[in-house]
């Protein structure tokens, strides 16, 4: 199963949504790989901390390779590095990945990653964090994945680009890989007791988008795991926001 965590808005919670959803996924003994695509790199530094720095090949290499002619190209598996948690893996990021964007764009190489990964199957999960942009590495990753999670932070503003943004994955489905479905719509950051959380939420059901019934609530917690570089099932195991995330991975289930 593979799934990319998407939304063209910033700062709505997508490294925190695919690193702890594939954290979760790795504590109940599923062989996990989390693929960061976002050149700035908060999955790779979540999962890794400091030692991201001195990872030896990364997202931007094994693109890298895809433009010229080499005898024995690397497997995508020579990219991937072991995290100190059990069953999870990460194909880390690089700053400099968006240096590649325009040649890998012009040489068409929007496949390289789904054929990459289709051949391995060692993994029972892929989780895969996208930059927020409709871009071509956000394209690459919903061209092999099987579902698309959206994460979604209550404003007005987020709402108003939801709609341009399903029809992007939609456009995607039907141009590029026909088993792309919309998973669902992750509501980030809600505060139950705000009636403007409330009403937008309300609003999305309304027009029958497919919301989840497992809602992330604002917390402190969340920049501590980040700040620690823990996950928070391994960081706060019993805290209220990882009982969250817990829940919305058996709804995914």
């Amino acid at each position: 199963m593979i799934r990319v965590v998407f939304n063209q808005k910033g700062g709505v919670g997508k490294s925190s949504v695919s690193t702890n959803l594939a954290a979760i996924s790795a504590s109940k003994g599923l062989k996990t790989l989390v693929v960061d695509l976002d050149p700035q790199c908060n999955t790779s530094h979540y999962l890794l901390g400091d030692q991201v720095n001195e990872t030896e090949g990364d997202i931007r290499d094994f693109y890298e390779q895809t433009l010229s002619f080499q005898v024995r190209p690397k497997e995508i598996t020579e990219f991937i590095h072991p995290t100190e948690y059990d069953n999870l893996d990460l194909l880390p990021s690089n700053p400099e990945l968006g240096d590649l964007h325009a040649k890998l764009e012009a040489k068409h190489k929007i496949y390289k990653l789904r054929d990459a990964l289709q051949k391995l199957d060692q993994y029972d999960a892929v989780y895969i964090d996208t930059p927020p942009a409709f871009n071509f590495y956000t394209l690459s990753a919903l061209c092999c994945a099987d579902s698309c999670l959206i994460p979604f932070d209550c404003d007005e503003f987020s709402r108003q680009a939801l709609y341009s943004l399903m029809y992007n994955v939609q456009e995607t489905q039907q141009d590029h890989n026909d088993k792309l479905q919309i998973e669902g719509i992750v509501v980030n950051q809600f505060q139950p007791r705000a009636k403007a959380s409330r009403m937008i939420v309300e609003a999305l059901l309304e027009d029958d988008l497919p919301v989840l019934e497992n809602k992330i609530s604002s917390s402190v917690k969340m920049k501590e795991s980040h700040n620690e570089c823990r996950p928070l099932i391994y960081f706060a195991p019993k805290h209220k926001l990882t009982q969250e995330y817990l829940a919305l991975f058996d709804e995914l289930v």
